[in-house]
């Protein structure tokens, strides 16, 4: 008879899972892709360096793993905002806006899985998050497109500038620094997310309504 995990083992298992990571995602957020090594990982998970070899027998499967929930977390919450939004326009704002106060809120996570230098063959993982995150702007562009509340435009090359343009201003290297100050990351936020408006071509005063009727998501 072939065996049979219990529950109780299968709980434990997840669990372990899980302390990995969430080690993986804190190591990664306090110092980047670079700092998620297997050994740091099991002294902030409280485990042997054996065990997590047991669920990742290569660092690059931890990272694999890592950048594929990290990146399925951030559409989630994307689209979540994007569907609760009333229109295709307001849906835009919100996604644009979620998208950018969850980089503030995590700058060295959010660096690590969009900019960040990798070793050879993780390039690829970061570059698939990438596309995800323009596919997800693409398809709320498209659907603003299809009510005529956009003028015609490639809809994925617009998408694609959009992402630049959000990575530049919130991460990049030319994008202010970290601050204590709500206000202050509310206003880059805002700036970036009515900037990006404006490109795809709503006018001005309309793109000022959708930034102000947009609330900031509180995590």
């Amino acid at each position: 008879m072939p065996y049979r995990r219990t529950e109780n083992v299968t709980r434990k298992l997840a669990a372990r899972h899980g302390a990995i990571m969430a080690a993986a995602r804190a190591l990664a957020g306090e110092g980047g892709m670079g700092s998620v090594q297997i050994a740091a990982v099991a002294e902030r998970a409280g485990i042997a360096a054996g065990t997590v070899y047991r669920y990742f027998p290569a660092k690059s499967d931890l990272i694999t793993a890592l950048v594929a929930a990290q990146s399925a977390a951030e559409l989630a919450a994307l689209n979540r905002a994007a569907d609760a939004a009333p229109g295709p326009l307001s849906a835009l704002a919100a996604a644009v806006v979620t998208f950018a106060a969850r980089a503030l809120a995590s700058r060295r996570l959010a660096f690590a899985m969009v900019a960040e230098a990798v070793e050879p063959g993780l390039d690829a993982v970061l570059r698939n998050y990438r596309g995800a995150l323009a596919g997800a702007f693409e398809t709320r562009i498209r659907r603003a497109l299809e009510r005529g509340l956009l003028p015609a435009q490639d809809a994925g090359v617009a998408a694609a500038a959009l992402v630049g343009a959000l990575i530049e201003g919130l991460i990049g290297p030319l994008a202010p620094g970290p601050t204590d100050d709500p206000a202050q990351d509310r206003t880059q936020v805002q700036t970036l997310t009515l900037f990006g408006l404006r490109g795809l071509g709503v006018i001005d005063a309309r793109a000022r309504g959708l930034v102000v009727q947009t609330a900031l998501p509180t995590a």
